[in-house]
């Protein structure tokens, strides 16, 4: 009787601590998937903010390169009208000179305001991104 008493002993032990690991890795599976989880919704949610910050980047280069067209065909006219009131040969040269190197300075301002807006546009929308990967090395990192 007290061999079946210790191998009924040694049964329930082993099934208490089979059931009991068998527990503690579901529970550990499921904060993994947790944590997953949760890791791939903020590099979702980095994603889709990068998207927004470059169609903003995009809207803006499209608002200003619409209104530098806008002004250029604007000074563009007003230039020929004043052209054609020259009164001497000379008159129209010195006109077409200033309004030449105005639009030269007005382009190339363009091309730097376009430039910033870029670049502003680029910076904001690799920053979510960015954060995400400097997380998972840092989370990879703990983990050694």
């Amino acid at each position: 009787m007290a061999a079946a008493e210790t191998v009924k002993t040694t049964v329930e032990q082993f099934t208490t601590a089979s059931n009991q690991a068998f527990k503690d890795g579901v529970e550990k599976s499921l904060a993994a998937l947790a944590e997953a989880n949760t890791h791939s919704k903020k590099n979702l949610e980095a994603v889709v903010a990068s998207v927004t910050a470059a169609t903003k980047g995009a809207e803006a280069l499209g608002a200003q390169t619409f209104a530098y067209g806008k002004k250029a065909a604007e000074d563009q006219v007003a230039a020929a009208k004043s052209l054609a009131a020259a009164k001497s040969v000379q008159e129209a040269v010195e006109l077409q000179t200033a309004w030449a190197k105005s639009a030269l300075e007005a382009y190339i301002a363009q091309v730097s305001k376009a430039s910033e807006i870029v670049s502003a546009s680029i910076k904001d929308s690799v920053k979510p991104l960015n954060e995400r990967v400097s997380a998972a090395v840092e989370k990879f990192q703990a983990a050694r």
